[in-house]
């Protein structure tokens, strides 16, 4: 990559841009992981068990989280399509709105399956907000800004994620765990500066003037079909293998903490210091991911931050480690090459045409989704069988194989935002 960005040639309307999907993303990280930091005691209430080692409450949690990701997938691919034909910045506030108060109603949820719709539904908005708003930036900002622009919007989500972090232990202090949910209604209000302050990006309106809104099947044809297919394959063995670290590691943390006699309130303090570790080490594994990206190119800044990944998930789990070991080392490390998937935010929109780019990009990154959903449910039967370790590390291999596929992954963009 060649030339050096600089602040004062960034325009008004880039930085407002700039601004919507940024707080978009990061109030994804709010949504996603609400749910990640409650959902043991919060199923163990739903089903009236006696204590999380219920089989029921692992195998519950499971359909839940699988169906979120299989939300966020059709949302992605949904929402991508919307994006194409509406406009970049209406499917943005429709995702964000989508999001928001489907993420509050599950506050009222009083069954498990109740939850597991809503967060279904409110996944829809969520990934579909991935693709609408990576493909909105990369159509106002040069070309030249764009590994940062990556970094600057995975950073949104993993702050995102630490204020859900702190969120969670704050509402649990005075009111029933299931009110941490209503932090979710907040970017709603952000919906109604979208649409007056943001307006659709020249490429899309000058597209949309000069051709025919091209078909979906376009994808899977031609030179375009092998790059679906590769991008696709690279976005379901990462996802995967992250959203199984993601969501089982703290689940593990939990179990080492109540085999050691520890109390309730001290293992959730732990964990959630744990988590708050992770997304610290991943702000800086974006940027790191963003500056490689620069010297070696994208294609080979994937391959080696999911080499990362692998090596430190199996170093994590290869072998038994106490909790002291794994929070002071091996997860911060996994968190840190995390980063990857700032990589793919600026990277996919431009392999497509203008007029299938969020559909492209959604289709690319969603399916990846769909298949960390099979995942955790499969985790989720397999784990009771043994234990949480070895699914852990049967999990990292995952990004190994990732990586090696990455090798076929086109360099960049070569259509014109």
């Amino acid at each position: 990559m060649t030339g050096s960005p600089r602040l004062r040639e960034v325009t008004p309307r880039q930085w407002r841009s700039g601004a919507a999907a940024g707080m978009g993303w990061l109030f994804d990280g709010l949504e996603l992981h609400l749910y990640t930091l409650v959902a043991t005691p919060l199923v163990v209430q739903l089903l009236g068990a006696v204590s999380s080692s219920d089989p029921g409450v692992k195998e519950k949690s499971a359909y839940i989280q699988g169906a979120f990701l299989v939300g966020w997938a059709v949302g992605g691919a949904f929402f991508g399509r919307l994006g194409d034909r509406l406009g970049r910045s209406r499917a943005l506030a429709l995702t964000v709105l989508t999001y928001a108060l489907c993420t509050g109603l599950c506050a009222a949820a009083q069954t498990w399956w109740q939850l597991m719709l809503l967060r279904f539904l409110a996944a829809l908005g969520i990934g579909g907000e991935w693709a609408v708003g990576a493909s909105l930036l990369a159509e106002t900002w040069p070309a030249t800004w764009r590994p940062w622009l990556a970094a600057a919007l995975q950073t949104g989500v993993n702050i995102g994620i630490l204020l859900a972090a702190v969120t969670v232990p704050l509402v649990a202090s005075f009111a029933p765990v299931r009110f941490v949910f209503l932090a979710g209604v907040l970017p709603a209000f952000l919906v109604f500066w979208i649409r007056r302050q943001v307006p659709e990006p020249e490429a899309w309106q000058r597209a949309t003037a000069a051709q025919a809104k091209p078909r979906l099947i376009e994808l899977f044809r031609g030179d375009l079909a092998r790059v679906t297919g590769h991008t696709t394959a690279v976005c379901a063995l990462g996802l995967s293998a992250w959203w199984l670290f993601a969501f089982w590691h703290p689940q593990h943390l939990r179990q080492l903490l109540e085999a050691a006699g520890t109390p309730p309130a001290e293992i959730t303090r732990r964990v959630s210091a744990v988590f708050f570790a992770v997304n610290v080490l991943a702000i800086a594994g974006n940027c790191f991911a963003g500056l490689i990206a620069r010297w070696i190119g994208n294609r080979r800044a994937i391959i080696a931050m999911l080499l990362g990944l692998f090596a430190s998930m199996a170093g994590a789990y290869a072998v038994p480690r106490g909790f002291g070991e794994l929070a002071g080392l091996w997860i911060p490390l996994t968190g840190f090459f995390s980063g990857v998937f700032a990589l793919f935010t600026m990277y996919l929109p431009p392999l497509f045409p203008t007029l299938l780019r969020t559909t492209g990009a959604g289709f690319c990154y969603n399916v990846g989704r769909m298949a960390a959903a099979a995942a955790s449910v499969i985790f989720g039967w397999a784990a009771p069988v043994g234990d949480f370790r070895y699914a852990l590390f049967i999990s990292s291999l995952l990004a190994l194989a990732g990586a090696v596929w990455a090798v076929w992954l086109p360099e960049g963009g070569n259509n014109p935002a």
